[in-house]
Protein backbone atom coordinates (compact mmCIF):
# COMPACT_ATOMS: atom_id res chain seq x y z
CA UNK A 1 0.00 0.00 0.00
CA UNK A 2 1.49 3.88 -0.63
CA UNK A 3 1.07 6.18 1.43
CA UNK A 4 -0.92 9.80 0.99
CA UNK A 5 0.87 11.21 3.93
CA UNK A 6 4.75 10.78 3.45
CA UNK A 7 6.61 8.24 2.52
CA UNK A 8 9.74 10.35 3.73
CA UNK A 9 10.23 12.14 6.81
CA UNK A 10 9.30 15.83 7.06
CA UNK A 11 5.02 14.74 6.94
CA UNK A 12 3.57 17.78 5.14
CA UNK A 13 0.32 16.89 3.56
CA UNK A 14 0.38 18.04 -0.42
CA UNK A 15 -2.91 16.55 -1.99
CA UNK A 16 -6.10 17.41 -1.21
CA UNK A 17 -8.93 15.15 0.40
CA UNK A 18 -5.95 13.24 2.35
CA UNK A 19 -6.87 14.66 5.51
CA UNK A 20 -5.47 17.67 7.27
CA UNK A 21 -2.21 18.84 7.22
CA UNK A 22 0.29 16.83 9.87
CA UNK A 23 2.88 18.31 11.76
CA UNK A 24 6.46 17.38 11.40
CA UNK A 25 7.97 17.05 14.73
CA UNK A 26 11.45 14.97 15.88
CA UNK A 27 10.90 11.67 16.94
CA UNK A 28 13.82 10.06 18.88
CA UNK A 29 13.56 6.69 19.24
CA UNK A 30 15.94 4.11 20.30
CA UNK A 31 18.44 3.05 19.01
CA UNK A 32 17.92 5.84 16.24
CA UNK A 33 16.47 9.46 15.92
CA UNK A 34 14.23 10.42 13.17
CA UNK A 35 14.98 12.97 11.03
CA UNK A 36 11.04 13.77 11.29
CA UNK A 37 7.50 12.07 11.95
CA UNK A 38 3.87 12.12 10.89
CA UNK A 39 1.64 13.66 13.82
CA UNK A 40 1.03 11.65 16.40
CA UNK A 41 -2.53 9.81 16.98
CA UNK A 42 -4.22 11.98 19.36
CA UNK A 43 -6.36 8.92 20.63
CA UNK A 44 -2.98 6.85 21.42
CA UNK A 45 0.26 7.15 23.54
CA UNK A 46 1.99 4.60 21.08
CA UNK A 47 3.36 5.44 17.47
CA UNK A 48 1.27 4.49 14.81
CA UNK A 49 2.92 1.65 12.61
CA UNK A 50 1.77 0.05 9.28
CA UNK A 51 2.68 -2.89 7.19
CA UNK A 52 3.84 -3.26 3.30
CA UNK A 53 2.23 -1.80 0.03
CA UNK A 54 -1.05 -3.92 -1.39
CA UNK A 55 1.48 -4.87 -4.29
CA UNK A 56 4.30 -5.38 -2.09
CA UNK A 57 4.78 -8.80 -0.23
CA UNK A 58 3.47 -8.42 3.33
CA UNK A 59 5.57 -8.43 6.60
CA UNK A 60 6.72 -12.08 7.96
CA UNK A 61 7.98 -12.76 10.73
CA UNK A 62 5.38 -12.91 14.23
CA UNK A 63 6.36 -9.92 15.93
CA UNK A 64 7.39 -11.78 19.07
CA UNK A 65 10.64 -13.26 17.66
CA UNK A 66 13.73 -11.35 16.90
CA UNK A 67 15.77 -12.19 13.54
CA UNK A 68 19.15 -12.49 13.18
CA UNK A 69 20.39 -12.82 9.67
CA UNK A 70 23.62 -12.98 7.48
CA UNK A 71 25.13 -9.95 6.62
CA UNK A 72 23.56 -8.21 3.12
CA UNK A 73 23.96 -9.81 -0.17
CA UNK A 74 23.81 -5.99 -2.03
CA UNK A 75 26.76 -4.97 -3.69
CA UNK A 76 28.19 -0.74 -4.24
CA UNK A 77 30.56 1.17 -3.88
CA UNK A 78 32.23 1.67 -0.23
CA UNK A 79 32.83 5.52 0.73
CA UNK A 80 34.34 6.50 4.18
CA UNK A 81 30.64 6.70 5.34
CA UNK A 82 29.33 3.80 3.89
CA UNK A 83 28.55 1.45 0.97
CA UNK A 84 26.73 3.04 -2.09
CA UNK A 85 24.50 0.78 -3.60
CA UNK A 86 22.12 1.65 -6.43
CA UNK A 87 18.67 0.74 -8.02
CA UNK A 88 16.41 0.15 -5.73
CA UNK A 89 12.67 0.52 -5.42
CA UNK A 90 11.45 1.99 -2.36
CA UNK A 91 7.38 2.15 -1.55
CA UNK A 92 5.91 3.03 1.71
CA UNK A 93 3.91 1.76 4.40
CA UNK A 94 1.30 3.71 7.02
CA UNK A 95 -1.06 2.81 9.39
CA UNK A 96 -4.49 2.29 8.58
CA UNK A 97 -6.71 4.51 10.63
CA UNK A 98 -10.65 3.37 11.32
CA UNK A 99 -12.05 6.32 11.06
CA UNK A 100 -11.06 6.85 7.73
CA UNK A 101 -12.83 4.23 6.39
CA UNK A 102 -16.46 3.55 5.73
CA UNK A 103 -17.25 0.17 4.47
CA UNK A 104 -19.25 -2.72 5.21
CA UNK A 105 -18.42 -4.53 8.72
CA UNK A 106 -16.65 -7.49 8.64
CA UNK A 107 -16.01 -9.29 11.62
CA UNK A 108 -12.46 -9.99 12.60
CA UNK A 109 -10.90 -13.34 14.34
CA UNK A 110 -7.27 -14.03 15.78
CA UNK A 111 -5.71 -13.43 18.70
CA UNK A 112 -6.63 -11.31 21.65
CA UNK A 113 -2.80 -11.35 22.60
CA UNK A 114 0.79 -11.15 21.61
CA UNK A 115 2.08 -14.34 22.48
CA UNK A 116 -0.57 -16.42 19.97
CA UNK A 117 -1.13 -17.32 16.71
CA UNK A 118 -3.75 -18.11 14.20
CA UNK A 119 -6.23 -17.72 17.15
CA UNK A 120 -9.98 -17.67 16.65
CA UNK A 121 -11.64 -15.25 19.21
CA UNK A 122 -13.72 -12.60 18.43
CA UNK A 123 -11.83 -9.42 17.99
CA UNK A 124 -14.52 -7.11 16.69
CA UNK A 125 -16.62 -5.85 13.73
CA UNK A 126 -14.24 -3.45 11.14
CA UNK A 127 -15.33 -1.83 8.19
CA UNK A 128 -14.33 -4.12 5.33
CA UNK A 129 -12.01 -1.40 3.39
CA UNK A 130 -9.95 -1.10 6.77
CA UNK A 131 -9.45 -4.86 7.23
CA UNK A 132 -8.06 -4.91 3.89
CA UNK A 133 -5.84 -2.40 4.55
CA UNK A 134 -4.27 -3.83 7.51
CA UNK A 135 -3.30 -6.55 5.59
CA UNK A 136 -1.93 -4.74 3.19
CA UNK A 137 -0.19 -2.55 5.35
CA UNK A 138 0.25 -4.98 8.74
CA UNK A 139 -1.13 -2.72 11.50
CA UNK A 140 -4.45 -0.37 11.50
CA UNK A 141 -5.56 2.03 14.65
CA UNK A 142 -9.09 1.22 15.82
CA UNK A 143 -11.35 3.34 17.19
CA UNK A 144 -11.14 2.08 20.44
CA UNK A 145 -6.96 3.18 20.27
CA UNK A 146 -5.98 -0.48 20.05
CA UNK A 147 -3.64 -1.77 17.10
CA UNK A 148 -5.51 -4.48 14.93
CA UNK A 149 -2.02 -6.52 13.33
CA UNK A 150 -1.47 -8.89 10.77
CA UNK A 151 1.30 -11.14 9.91
CA UNK A 152 0.93 -14.17 7.42
CA UNK A 153 2.44 -16.17 10.23
CA UNK A 154 -0.20 -15.26 12.89
CA UNK A 155 -2.85 -14.02 11.58
CA UNK A 156 -4.71 -11.00 13.36
CA UNK A 157 -4.09 -10.28 16.96
CA UNK A 158 -4.95 -6.85 18.91
CA UNK A 159 -2.12 -5.04 20.49
CA UNK A 160 -1.22 -1.90 22.05
CA UNK A 161 1.03 -0.76 19.33
CA UNK A 162 2.06 -1.35 15.69
CA UNK A 163 5.28 -3.65 15.40
CA UNK A 164 8.00 -4.68 13.86
CA UNK A 165 8.96 -8.47 12.94
CA UNK A 166 11.60 -7.75 16.22
CA UNK A 167 8.59 -6.85 17.87
CA UNK A 168 9.18 -3.38 18.33
CA UNK A 169 7.15 -0.77 17.82
CA UNK A 170 7.26 0.96 14.15
CA UNK A 171 8.76 4.46 14.27
CA UNK A 172 8.05 6.71 11.65
CA UNK A 173 10.52 7.49 9.49
CA UNK A 174 12.96 5.53 11.12
CA UNK A 175 11.50 2.12 10.21
CA UNK A 176 11.90 0.18 6.92
CA UNK A 177 11.36 -3.50 5.87
CA UNK A 178 13.78 -5.33 3.79
CA UNK A 179 14.33 -8.86 2.71
CA UNK A 180 16.67 -10.27 5.08
CA UNK A 181 18.60 -11.93 2.42
CA UNK A 182 19.72 -8.66 0.95
CA UNK A 183 19.59 -6.50 4.24
CA UNK A 184 20.37 -7.66 7.00
CA UNK A 185 17.96 -7.08 10.44
CA UNK A 186 19.49 -3.93 12.09
CA UNK A 187 21.11 -2.74 9.03
CA UNK A 188 20.89 1.23 8.88
CA UNK A 189 21.09 3.26 5.92
CA UNK A 190 19.71 6.81 4.41
CA UNK A 191 18.64 7.79 0.80
CA UNK A 192 21.34 9.24 -1.04
CA UNK A 193 18.97 9.95 -4.34
CA UNK A 194 15.38 9.30 -4.81
CA UNK A 195 15.34 8.22 -8.41
CA UNK A 196 12.08 8.49 -10.24
CA UNK A 197 8.55 7.50 -10.05
CA UNK A 198 7.38 4.54 -11.71
CA UNK A 199 5.74 6.00 -14.35
CA UNK A 200 9.08 7.87 -15.39
CA UNK A 201 8.23 11.22 -13.44
CA UNK A 202 10.50 13.42 -10.98
CA UNK A 203 9.01 12.48 -7.49
CA UNK A 204 7.57 15.57 -5.87
CA UNK A 205 9.91 17.71 -3.93
CA UNK A 206 9.15 17.64 -0.33
CA UNK A 207 8.50 13.39 -0.74
CA UNK A 208 11.60 12.71 -1.70
CA UNK A 209 13.57 15.34 0.48
CA UNK A 210 11.78 14.08 3.48
CA UNK A 211 12.91 10.32 2.38
CA UNK A 212 16.28 11.76 2.10
CA UNK A 213 16.43 13.37 5.43
CA UNK A 214 15.46 10.37 7.70
CA UNK A 215 17.50 7.96 8.94
CA UNK A 216 16.19 4.21 8.41
CA UNK A 217 16.79 1.03 9.95
CA UNK A 218 15.89 -2.79 8.87
CA UNK A 219 13.42 -3.64 11.59
CA UNK A 220 11.09 -5.04 9.68
CA UNK A 221 11.06 -7.74 6.65
CA UNK A 222 8.94 -8.94 4.04
CA UNK A 223 7.94 -13.16 3.56
CA UNK A 224 10.41 -14.55 2.80
CA UNK A 225 11.50 -14.82 -0.42
CA UNK A 226 9.07 -12.32 -1.82
CA UNK A 227 10.51 -8.95 -0.85
CA UNK A 228 12.78 -8.84 -4.10
CA UNK A 229 16.76 -7.98 -4.46
CA UNK A 230 16.65 -4.68 -4.35
CA UNK A 231 13.16 -3.37 -2.39
CA UNK A 232 12.18 -1.52 0.72
CA UNK A 233 9.24 -0.25 2.64
CA UNK A 234 9.86 2.80 4.19
CA UNK A 235 7.53 3.37 7.37
CA UNK A 236 5.90 6.36 7.52
CA UNK A 237 3.58 6.40 10.74
CA UNK A 238 -0.87 6.46 10.71
CA UNK A 239 -2.97 8.12 7.53
CA UNK A 240 -4.42 11.60 8.47
CA UNK A 241 -7.30 11.30 6.68
CA UNK A 242 -9.69 9.86 4.20
CA UNK A 243 -8.22 9.17 0.39
CA UNK A 244 -4.74 8.78 1.80
CA UNK A 245 -3.80 6.88 -1.08
CA UNK A 246 -4.26 9.49 -3.41
CA UNK A 247 -1.76 12.20 -2.19
CA UNK A 248 2.08 12.98 -3.25
CA UNK A 249 3.22 10.79 -0.65
CA UNK A 250 1.89 7.61 -1.92
CA UNK A 251 4.85 6.73 -4.35
CA UNK A 252 7.56 4.12 -5.35
CA UNK A 253 10.46 5.31 -6.05
CA UNK A 254 12.78 3.28 -8.79
CA UNK A 255 16.22 3.21 -9.25
CA UNK A 256 17.11 4.82 -5.92
CA UNK A 257 20.44 5.50 -4.39
CA UNK A 258 20.92 4.24 -0.92
CA UNK A 259 23.70 5.19 1.64
CA UNK A 260 24.42 1.72 3.83
CA UNK A 261 26.09 2.11 6.85
CA UNK A 262 28.59 -0.65 8.16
Amino acid sequence: MRLCLASAATAVLLAAGCGTDPAAPGVTAAPVTASAALSPSPSSSAVPSAGSRGASPGRSASPSRSTSRSPSTSTGTSTGTGRVSDGWEITVYYTAVEEFHDGDPIEVTGCRKLDCAHGDDALGRYPEDFVQAVQDEGTGRTDSGRYLNWSYDIGFWLDSQPRSSDGRRLVPFVSAAADPDVLAHGTRFTVAACGRQEDGSRPPAATCAAVRKASWLVTDEFTPGLGGRRHLDAYIGPETGPGFTDSDWYVSLTNARLLIEG
